[in-house]
């Protein structure tokens, strides 16, 4: 079983997503977390580029390739592994960010975005990916830290960010869960639990 929680920032996706992997290894399961950039040396890297450093002009679609490749070396390091060995797999961000952010948000194309993932991935999709929603105002206020690059492209780009999930969702209803992520903490993770059971004994991820 493959799950990504993915959703603007500031929707608390860390916090649900080690949740979950907390409860999966509570019912005996072996799980395998991961963020998406990093969770490797290369993505780690990526990560760092990416997020930290000010000092570097990063236009949209280098922007893009450099998340690609952090995924790739995911998918190979990391996942597919995890996967073939049976185990699961919860991933904190995946593909589904890099086509909102950068297509929906960002302007790039989200339908060449779609299939420059799918390349970069080897086809490789979670299995459910649940989309935690709050309103773009309620998610800045939560970020009472130094704010990374993505984190400062302003309000209009995260208002486009929260419009890029949900219309990906409505295009994707069997495999995108989109929940209300400004309610209690417990009660989220409960609607993930409750997303994730029909997985459970379903086929994995090849």
């Amino acid at each position: 079983m493959f799950v990504s929680i993915d959703g603007p920032d500031g929707t608390g996706k860390s916090t649900q997503a080690a949740l979950l992997e907390q409860w999966l290894r509570q019912g005996g399961r072996e799980v395998v977390a991961c963020r998406d950039p990093g969770s490797t040396p290369l993505g780690e890297a990526v990560r760092e580029l990416l997020l930290h450093r000010g000092d570097l002009r990063i236009d949209r679609r280098s922007e893009m390739l450099l998340y690609m490749a952090a995924r790739a070396q995911l998918v190979e390091e990391v996942i597919r592994p995890a996967l073939a060995a049976g185990k699961a797999v919860v991933s904190d961000r995946y593909l589904l960010a890099n086509v909102v952010y950068q297509g929906h948000a960002g302007g790039l194309s989200v339908d060449e975005l779609w299939q420059v993932g799918k390349i970069a991935v080897a086809g490789l999709m979670p299995d459910l990916t649940v989309v935690l929603d709050v309103p773009p105002e309620v998610a800045a206020s939560r970020l009472q830290r130094e704010l990374d690059r993505m984190e400062r492209q302003g309000a209009d780009f995260h208002a486009r960010v929260r419009h890029g999930y949900l219309t990906e969702a409505a295009r994707q209803p069997g495999r995108l869960v989109v929940l209300d992520a400004a309610r209690p903490v417990d009660q989220v993770q409960a609607d993930i639990r409750a997303a994730v059971v029909p997985w459970l004994s379903g086929p994995a991820n090849p």
